[in-house]
């Protein structure tokens, strides 16, 4: 299958498998994609504000953190927490996420809210948002608690016939089974479905160059966003009048209004407007690079004839939880001395290669990946 131009623009330059796709579209409405995150011990925080089961040990005593379901429809998961915060009269570092949800979707997931009590939740009155109560916790929500998440998606204008599609899928099944599983790319969630340009800011960001990074967040237009987003951006683009582009950005575009409300004043003052933005937008955009390039390593390794499921020396190896969930701080290199030995740990399923998301402590890997790597 040809890899299509939007993919090959975010790093993914390879597909594994050679069976056509279903057909059809997602996303005609917002209904059509609904999300449920799921924690490492199996809770599973529900649509309708509930959660399967105890969630995380918590409690009906008061401790440091309340635990909630969040619920929203069609909004953006870091516009919603600043939302809810500023209704609580508390700042936005004080609610915590184990991992942001699609925006043109139904999503449900856990939230932690330090110092606050169930009471304080009756505050809260935003459209299409609901946030219910499950207990008291220790510790604060964070990645670390994330088994992962549920998707049920509805393909609308599939023209195949169901046998066809039901033939194609298993071909697919027996595909990656042969070759040891699926490519584990980021998705177009990762760069923005509707502009994907998060980690063309986050290499400008990471080469230090602020007003490369600020132009390309705000003046960059896409075809695929609203056309008076689109015309903003293109009459910024052209002149730079910072003023005016504040005064004529949409509301809509909260994060590009709050950088060029401090970009009228102080034209030049690139790195005190992305201050202006969340710090977790902020680091998006470096993650966003960061999966690009593992993008690129991933495409690579396939294109050289590297398995997923083949160690070969110099790769980096991760243990496998129970739960399936790789440990991170498990990570290793593997050398001539243990190449057997973690051949048998992946086989049985204890262990599974790793890539490095390249970063101040996250060196490239050995051998022949680590040269590709650099390469890149």
């Amino acid at each position: 299958m040809t890899v299509s131009k939007i993919d090959r623009f975010l790093g993914i330059e390879v597909y594994l498998t050679k069976t056509p796709g279903t057909g059809g579209f997602i996303r005609e409405s917002v209904d059509d994609f609904v999300v449920e995150e799921i924690l490492v011990d199996g809770s599973r925080a529900k649509i309708n504000g509930s959660s399967e089961k105890p969630v995380l040990g918590a409690t009906r005593h008061k401790k440091k953190f309340l635990l909630a379901v969040l619920v929203k429809r069609n909004w953006d998961t870091i516009i919603t927490i600043r939302n809810i915060a500023r209704q609580l009269g508390i700042g936005s570092a004080k609610i915590h996420i184990a991992g942001i949800k699609d925006a043109k979707a139904i999503t449900a997931q856990h939230i932690t809210i330090e110092n606050a009590i169930v009471e304080d939740l009756s505050a809260i009155d935003i459209k299409d948002v609901g946030i219910w109560p499950v207990g008291y916790l220790r510790n604060e929500m964070s990645t670390f608690y994330l088994l992962g998440n549920s998707f049920r998606i509805k393909i609308r204008g599939i023209e195949n016939k169901k046998t066809q599609i039901i033939d194609n899928m298993n071909q697919t099944i027996k595909e990656l089974e042969s070759i040891g599983g699926a490519p584990n790319y980021f998705g177009h969630q990762r760069f923005g479905t509707k502009r994907p340009i998060t980690h063309l800011v986050g290499k400008a960001i990471v080469k230090g160059d602020f007003r490369e990074a600020a132009i390309l967040f705000l003046a960059n237009p896409s075809p695929h966003e609203h056309p008076e987003s689109r015309h903003a951006r293109e009459e910024l683009q052209s002149g730079l009048d910072f003023e005016r582009a504040h005064r004529v950005f949409p509301k809509q575009l909260r994060f590009e209004r709050l950088m060029l409300n401090h970009l009228a004043e102080k034209p030049h003052d690139f790195i005190g407007a992305f201050r202006r933005i969340p710090f977790k937008l902020r680091s998006l955009f470096v993650q966003a690079y960061q999966s690009y390039l593992f993008n690129l390593f991933l495409s690579k390794r396939i294109n050289n004839g590297l398995l997923l499921n083949r160690i070969e020396s110099g790769d980096f190896v991760m243990n496998i939880e129970r739960s399936g969930i790789p440990m991170p701080r498990t990570g290793k290199v593997v050398d001539q001395s243990t190449l057997e030995e973690i051949k048998r740990a992946v086989e049985i399923g204890r262990m599974r290669i790793a890539l490095p998301l390249i970063g101040f402590r996250q060196k490239p890997s050995h051998g022949k990946m680590g040269e590709i790597e650099r390469q890149i």
